[in-house]
């Protein structure tokens, strides 16, 4: 079935506490704001997807360093995979 309601607003809480401006999408669908749940649900990721999450190298808040940017998009890439939803 994809992302449920609760692991849905599990990872776009983790998404919003990251700060970062993730995008989610899958190949042939338009970017998702990973910070709306509404836009996460409606995405309709299907279960064992391969999704990708990305955040544009110059909306990064000054804060995050790249370093720290791949860090957090590989800890929410891993937060999906756990939930069993998409890869």
């Amino acid at each position: 079935m994809g992302l449920h309601a609760r692991p849905a607003a599990e990872f776009v809480r983790a998404v919003n506490e990251s700060g970062l401006p993730v995008v989610i999408r899958k190949d042939g669908t338009a970017d998702a704001d990973a910070r709306s749940l509404l836009q996460v649900m409606a995405a309709d990721f299907q279960h064992g997807c391969e999704v990708r999450l990305e955040v544009d190298a110059g909306a990064v808040p000054e804060a995050h360093g790249a370093g720290d940017t791949d860090r957090i998009l590989a800890s929410l890439a891993a937060l999906l995979e756990s939930q069993g939803s998409v890869h």
